[in-house]
């Protein structure tokens, strides 16, 4: 059987576009996946992957096939969009949960910044005043001039810890805000 007789097409950017209207019941597509062991497809892009997986579910209307149908349109999908069993398992999934398959946004988690923009300014400038002592005498300096000389900009971060003292001078933030670092 030859891969052309699914309506296969160049277009003029070289990319492989694939007429699956020909493919109209389970067999098929059973023949087709049989036929095409040589071929490796790639999608041009994840948004085109999940909207064509989501036509071919509704084409061959998946929720009425039978066990063996399902089978055989999972393989297919396989083939085509090169996505690994468990990955085309759970966006059927999502589609039969929810109908859709839609590209789920990745949201990186970061920690709350304990320390404002001001405040890594503030250790900056006490920095350099006090020519970049250390750690534990910095600490001491921020709890000073917050518990007697009373200065309110300094009541946060005269609670920092001095491995964050440390943390904060490696930072852009602290770099960004500090004039003259002295070489190491």
């Amino acid at each position: 059987m030859s891969p052309y007789r699914y309506g296969f097409v160049y277009d003029w950017d070289m990319r492989l576009n694939m007429n699956d209207e020909q493919l109209q019941t389970i067999e098929q597509v059973n023949q087709f996946i049989d036929s095409s062991q040589e071929i490796k497809y790639k999608g041009i892009n994840i948004q085109e992957k999940y909207q064509w997986i989501e036509e071919v579910l509704r084409k061959f209307k998946y929720k009425r096939l039978k066990r063996n149908g399902k089978g055989i349109l999972r393989r297919y999908i396989e083939k085509v969009t090169g996505y690994s069993r468990s990955q085309v398992a759970r966006l059927v999934g999502r589609y039969q949960d929810v109908g859709k398959i839609k590209v789920t946004e990745y949201q990186r988690h970061r920690f709350p910044q304990k320390y404002a923009a001001a405040e890594v300014a503030l250790l900056a400038k006490t920095d350099e005043l006090h020519s970049w002592l250390s750690g534990p005498a910095t600490k001491k300096i921020l709890e000073r001039e917050y518990e007697v000389y009373g200065q309110a900009q300094f009541e946060n971060i005269s609670r920092i810890s001095v491995a964050q003292i440390y943390n904060l001078r490696g930072s852009n933030r602290y770099r960004e805000n500090a004039t003259l670092i002295p070489s190491r």
